[in-house]
């Protein structure tokens, strides 16, 4: 019983230290970003990154750092709104962790492999498109397929379960056999050991596939679109305003062209609206 009656009072005890830690957190992420970047004497952006995915977000172990397109992105974006890309901090974030991090204030903006969604927007707001990404097909550099169109009966198509990428294969080749594995790895190896025609997912982890293993390519372009954007929080307009304009700077002047070359050298540069 005694143990019983302690337990109320440690909570009571606790309570102005929880109190403080919640507003501490809301007065973080209620501040303008905008504002304490100009008066700020270092003007630090913290972005949010994968260091996971190859080619957009990955730790380098000699170098002990991630790099990546989102990377390069962000550190270009810094490098417009502070005047220097040193100015750019890096956390690492998953997909689950993400919107946590930028809606407690731990984070500024998010860029990591991160898809435009009317569901996401109840929680952030998003960027103009960064990437244009969208579902591939990965396929042996001597298949005969081009493109979703060539998909039919004949042909199986390797994809992850639970996935959005078989339903929109039914949807846009509703002839073609659908084999569904456990992970993208899996569904790699039956691709290398004939147990399908070709694999599908986002082309973004597809190009990451590709850098890693030689013979392979892209069939045709992306039969969806799910562009990526950078996250940002409700109520940070004008860090928002300052993110769109220093992309479009990047755009402008050469920079992302620049960048896209550097990680996709093999793919041709979007024409980002």
């Amino acid at each position: 019983m005694k143990i019983m009656k302690k337990r109320p009072l440690l909570f009571l005890l606790l309570l102005p230290i929880i109190w403080l830690s919640a507003c501490t957190s809301g007065q973080v992420a209620n501040q303008d970003i905008t504002e304490r970047i100009a008066v700020a004497s270092t003007p630090e952006i913290i972005w949010g990154v994968k260091a996971d995915t190859n080619l957009f977000g990955l730790y380098n172990i000699a170098k002990g750092e991630i790099e990546g397109f989102d990377i390069d992105i962000a550190k270009a974006l810094t490098e417009e709104i502070t005047g220097s890309a040193d100015n750019a901090e890096f956390v690492e974030v998953t997909s689950k962790t993400r919107i946590p991090l930028i809606k407690n204030g731990n984070i500024d903006a998010i860029i990591a492999t991160m898809t435009i969604s009317e569901e996401r927007k109840k929680q952030v707001d998003f960027s103009d498109v960064y990437f244009a990404a969208g579902q591939s097909l990965l396929v042996p550099n001597d298949s005969a397929i081009q493109s979703i169109e060539d998909l039919n009966a004949d042909t199986t198509v390797l994809a992850v379960k639970g996935s959005t990428s078989a339903q929109n294969i039914r949807e846009h080749a509703p002839e073609a056999n659908i084999l569904e594995l456990e992970n993208y790895s899996e569904a790699f190896t039956a691709l290398q050991s004939g147990q399908g025609d070709a694999m599908t997912t986002d082309n973004a982890i597809l190009l990451g596939i590709i850098d890693e293993n030689p013979g392979y390519r892209l069939a045709g372009a992306p039969f969806t679109d799910e562009p990526y954007g950078i996250a940002i929080n409700h109520g940070q307009e004008n860090f928002l305003n300052e993110v769109n304009k220093a992309l479009d700077t990047i755009i402008e002047n050469g920079t992302y062209a620049e960048i896209f070359t550097k990680w996709f050298p093999e793919e041709e540069v979007p024409e980002l609206n």
